[in-house]
């Protein structure tokens, strides 16, 4: 339990991610060698592992899966010490990435979305905010209409409970194809805004993280845009008001990017449930993010070394 007696609520992806790291570039029409692993992922469900695994901190999660994963994601939530509240759709499959990850441990992700927005008004109850300090939002949520109402709802119950929400924009491609001004308007009444720099620019309409921060905070209290390995830097009423650096991370040890962004929002998340300043809780998240990116996939190691799905690394090359 945090120090402010209360838990966390994520509401948000469950997915399962397929990880294939490849040392040379990809060749189109043909094989290319890679390391591939089938491990369990999402943006809300990593942040909620992180948030978990960073601090004294009560986390729950709120998603939906399909009947073909649900036992695996469940076993691998509380392994993590979540406490899941996951949704089974006897419809749709589990959500799946597959995320190429380079030799700069850079990454591209494919997205099949599967049940992860099917998440439906109906699963969603403002009882589930009993005993929480915070929510928080993936904003994978509002790029469909169904998970887009749950995650109104959730906002709405939030502000009614007085309980602070946080939002994720998640994927500076599909907000460009919702539109900024459509996110930031569903997105309004939350707290904290959590973008990357790429999200940041195009959300409002500048070329630099700094102005786009400053201006952002204009809508929310609380804007904290992350920068890699810069770092993030936090702004309020319309400005910046402090900058965190980055531990640097030796290159040889960058092995795969997927879920740095996640992990800084569950170990924020955390810190500011234990009492932590915006400036405290960044550098924790930044300290989250520069472990994340010197392991494959995106969640904390949970002491068993990872369980993938076909038990372990799968590698596949040809000569």
């Amino acid at each position: 339990m945090s120090a402010g007696g209360g838990a966390l609520l994520v509401v948000g992806d469950v997915v399962t991610d397929v990880v294939a790291r490849h040392r040379t570039p990809l060749a189109p029409a043909t094989d290319t060698a890679a390391e591939i692993r089938t491990l369990p992922g999402g943006a809300g469900a990593n942040a909620a592992c992180w948030a978990a695994r960073s601090g004294d901190t009560e986390v729950r999660l709120l998603g939906r899966v399909g009947t073909d994963a649900a036992d695996w994601h469940e076993r691998a939530l509380r392994r993590a010490g979540v406490r899941p509240v996951l949704v089974h759709d006897p419809e749709a499959a589990t959500a799946t990435v597959i995320a190429l990850v380079d030799a700069s441990a850079e990454r591209t992700f494919l997205t099949d979305s599967g049940a992860a927005l099917r998440l439906s008004p109906g699963d969603w109850s403002a009882e589930l905010l009993e005993g929480v300090a915070r929510l928080h939002l993936s904003g994978y949520l509002f790029f469909a209409a169904p998970s887009r109402e749950v995650a109104r709802r959730a906002l709405r119950d939030a502000r009614s409970a007085g309980v602070p929400v946080s939002v994720d924009p998640a994927s500076a491609g599909f907000l460009a194809g919702l539109g900024p001004d459509r996110f930031l308007a569903r997105a309004a009444g939350a707290e904290t805004l959590l973008p990357n720099a790429g999200e940041a620019r195009l959300l409002a309409g500048r070329s630099s993280p700094d102005t786009a921060a400053a201006t952002l905070s204009r809508r929310y209290p609380l804007v904290v845009v992350t920068l890699g390995a810069g770092g993030a830097l936090i702004a309020e009423d319309g400005a910046v008001t402090a900058r965190v650096p980055a531990p640097p991370v030796p290159p040889d040890r960058l092995v795969d990017s997927t879920g740095a962004g996640d992990a800084f929002t569950g170990a924020f998340l955390a810190a500011r449930l234990a009492g932590a300043t915006p400036a405290e809780a960044a550098e924790a998240g930044c300290r989250a993010g520069a472990e994340a990116v010197t392991r494959v996939g995106g969640r904390p190691e949970d002491g068993t070394g990872g369980e993938g799905r076909t038990g372990g690394t799968a590698s596949h090359g040809t000569a």
